[in-house]
This record gives C-alpha cells, sequence and structure tokens, in this order.
C-alpha cells in the first residue's frame, strides 16, 4: 500500500546550507548523494512525497538531474527558493503537481501544506494538522511561536533526519527536536522580538 511522505528544505546542490543547518556532510557531494540514498531507502515508486518548498537550490545541476534519480510521486508546494525549478526546461514534468499551498488527507488527518509556517490554518479549529519548513532549525521566535500551535510540525530535512518522513515520524522528530532544544521567550535575543 502506497505512503505519504513528507520533507521540506531539502536544498539540494547547496553548499551554504551544510554550515547554516550544522548538516553531518564534509561537502555538497556527500549531502547530496547521502540524502539521495536515505530518500530511496524509505520511498517506493508508488508512494506520495510532498516536497514543501525549497527542492534544490544553487546546485551545478539542474533539478532535473535530482528528480530523475528520486523514487515516488512528488508533489511540489512553492518555497521561496523554487523559482529556479519552477523555470527549469522539463522540471514541472516529474511533478504530480506544484501548488503555493495543498490540502491532503492522510489517514483520516486533514493536513495544510505550506513551506511558510502559519499560525491559523484552514481546518485549525476542527484539528487539522500544519505541516510546513522554511525556517529549518532555527531556533528564533518563529520557531517559538510554532511549537505553540497544536498540530504545527515543522518538515524540514535537518529535522526528519534528511530523509522524507510519514506524519507519525515528522510528529516524533518535532518532539525530540523539542525536547533537545528548550526554548522560551526569555531564551530569545532582543532582535528576535522586534
Amino acid at each position: 500500500m502506497a505512503q505519504k511522505f513528507y520533507i521540506s528544505d531539502c536544498h539540494f546542490g547547496h553548499a551554504n546550507v551544510i554550515g547554516f543547518d550544522k548538516r553531518p556532510f564534509a561537502d555538497v557531494e556527500e549531502m547530496d548523494r547521502c540524502m539521495m540514498e536515505y530518500w530511496n531507502q524509505c520511498v517506493q515508486k508508488e508512494d506520495e512525497v510532498y516536497i514543501i518548498g525549497d527542492f534544490q537550490y544553487r546546485s551545478d545541476k539542474g533539478p532535473v538531474w535530482y528528480l530523475q534519480r528520486l523514487k515516488g510521486k512528488k508533489y511540489l508546494i512553492i518555497g521561496n527558493h523554487d523559482e529556479k525549478t519552477l523555470k527549469y526546461p522539463g522540471a514541472l514534468d516529474y511533478f504530480e503537481s506544484v501548488e503555493k499551498m495543498m490540502h491532503v488527507n492522510d489517514n483520516g488527518k486533514q493536513l495544510c501544506l505550506c513551506h511558510f509556517p502559519i499560525c491559523e490554518w484552514n481546518g485549525y479549529y476542527r484539528d487539522s494538522y500544519h505541516l510546513f519548513g522554511h525556517i529549518h532549525a532555527k531556533l528564533a521566535d518563529t520557531c517559538l511561536i510554532m511549537r505553540n500551535r497544536k498540530n504545527a510540525y515543522n518538515t524540514a530535512a535537518c529535522i526528519n533526519n534528511y530523509k522524507p518522513s510519514t506524519l507519525e515520524e515528522v510528529i516524533a522528530n518535532n518532539k525530540r527536536f523539542v525536547e533537545q532544544n528548550p526554548l522560551s521567550w526569555r531564551d530569545l535575543p532582543p532582535t528576535a522580538l522586534k
């Protein structure tokens, strides 16, 4: 039976993201190779993978190079670094759909997918979920706000073991991240609150 997977902020090909996220890779070649291996180890051909923005960025290879090597039916929720992917010849052929926001049913749970974290989403008061990206693992005010939103979960690759994750895995990975990185308003620098 096909499964649904979620990931954001892969930043395939982006050397600077290794330092930004403190990714455990020596260079961009190792990062790309490992992340593609992780992806293909858990995703099967008929699985659905929801890429919640920022698929690849500043890569020497085009997005098609990555897309043709990754398993699963891919859905792109547009992020702030996806402009080149959207304009790259043939790239859109690898996606089942491309949207700014998407609503998905995952085993009876309603999900609102958007690259950017939003504080209130469709179905918020009816226990729907919000899966987002954009903030990576940055411990700042947006992170703290989203931690306090019920059913809001970060799908950033750096929080989710650099691979697409099921909803249950995303929830568990976010819980672990919060436990490992406690944060309160008093922990934020004054500039973060302006």
